[in-house]
């Protein structure tokens, strides 16, 4: 290492220890933002209505249902249930699985989940292609233990068929007191006959980050310094989610990098579904000037396009070496930084198509116990690439086999190591 990188690991590593982590936006696992301007009762609109919507039909099938309907059971199904049924299908009629409205039960599950620890299996669906889909299954979890890869199609949830669901009307069914058990009936692309997979539920502490320094020849000896990562190797960064402690973590991974005396960065986003716009932004601050575009806001017709800026941390030079690993479970804020560092160069990708979920979710109160995500706008790469029209396409596309899998193989790591021996 020459003595002005010396110098300049010196004072990346006091920014480091000093820098603090900013938070921006609230865009959790999908992209989802609290606003500060929420209802907090429902109200009669009608009236403002009038002119352009005849609101007869409903009100007689309302009528003619308190009149005619008999219900399988004696329970009463109470005029609030009414009215959050109406509002579902509502949201239902636009044709957007991440539109979707939270009466009390469902709301109470979707703020537990936003906690980031819940009891369930471990797991992010959502809906591609018509198909409820396996995004991811978090690192760890009772549903990665059980062999639940990324892009997995759930056809029945016990046995009852969810090929009409939502992912929030499906993670009703697959949340569940830990100990308990949920059957899934999975196709997986490779696979000609779907099978069931037997998951025990359990307490989910979603993982975040780990790190491992790797030589590029097995064979070479390497000098391993007192915390054991060996110089002139390659660092290697696992980051499971965009949580908001990741940044933190993730600030805190560099410095080991830089300590390791490796110019040689391996970023594994795969299986990564995302989680907090501010995550990635800050994340990809490391390595951009400042005010450089890292994602764009496209409202389509509705208000002006925003765009999403490094705060210009920048703390590396062109001796950086770096790959970027993906796959169809690296989603959301996942594509946003993969996307923002292939476009300046900044990094190769190494992998398979990602997931394509470029979309952008507002969670909005509607009254003290119930919520609506609604998707307000696209996300765009700097480039102006749309996310969500197929995801991003790697520099290398590498896949991994069956039995690569039986075999405990990792191709796209090992291409990945590959090109960085050649940089």
């Amino acid at each position: 290492m020459t003595s002005n990188n010396k110098n300049l690991t010196t004072i990346v590593i006091a920014i480091l220890v000093l820098g603090g982590s900013f938070y921006f936006g609230f865009q959790y696992g999908v992209a989802y933002r609290p606003v500060a301007d929420t209802a907090t009762e429902l109200s009669n609109k009608e009236s403002e209505l009038a002119e352009k919507v005849d609101f007869s039909s409903f009100w007689k099938v309302w009528s003619l249902l308190d009149e005619k309907f008999v219900g399988k059971s004696t329970t009463t199904v109470s005029t609030e249930e009414k009215v959050w049924g109406a509002i579902q299908g509502l949201t239902a009629s636009l044709g957007d699985p991440f539109t979707v409205f939270f009466p009390p039960e469902e709301n109470k599950i979707f703020t537990s989940e936003v906690s980031g620890k819940f009891e369930g299996v471990g797991m992010e669906i959502g809906n591609k292609d018509g198909n409820l889909v396996v995004i991811a299954p978090l690192k760890g979890t009772p549903a990665y233990r059980a062999g639940i890869e990324p892009g997995d199609i759930i056809l029945k949830i016990d046995d009852k068929s969810s090929i009409t669901m939502n992912s929030d009307q499906a993670v009703k069914i697959i949340r569940g007191p830990k100990g308990t058990t949920v059957k899934l009936l999975i196709q997986r692309t490779g696979k000609t006959d779907p099978f069931e997979i037997k998951i025990v539920r359990d307490t989910i502490n979603i993982p975040t980050i780990d790190t491992e320094s790797k030589q590029i020849a097995e064979n070479e000896p390497g000098y391993q310094d007192e915390n054991g990562l060996t110089k002139e190797g390659v660092f290697i960064l696992r980051l499971y989610n965009f949580s908001e402690p990741s940044p933190n973590l993730f600030r805190e991974a560099l410095r080991k990098f830089i300590e390791s005396g490796s110019d040689k960065l391996i970023l594994d986003l795969r299986s990564n579904p995302g989680g907090y716009l501010g995550a990635a932004i800050d994340m990809a601050s490391w390595f951009l000037p400042a005010g450089k575009t890292i994602v764009r806001e496209n409202y389509g017709d509705k208000q002006k396009e925003d765009s999403h800026r490094s705060y210009g941390y920048n703390i590396f030079n062109s001796n950086l070496k770096m790959i970027i690993l993906v796959n169809g479970g690296s989603a959301s804020a996942s594509e946003i930084l993969a996307g923002a560092l292939q476009e300046y160069g900044i990094a190769k990708l190494v992998g398979t198509k990602t997931f394509g979920k470029g979309s952008v979710q507002e969670l909005i109160s509607i009254t003290p116990e119930t919520s609506l995500k609604v998707t307000i706008a696209k996300w765009l790469t700097p480039n102006g690439l749309s996310i969500s029209d197929g995801g991003l396409t790697p520099d290398y596309e590498v896949e991994i086999t069956e039995d690569d899998r039986k075999a405990n193989k990792d191709p796209q790591l090992k291409k990945a190591l590959e090109l960085l021996k050649s940089m």
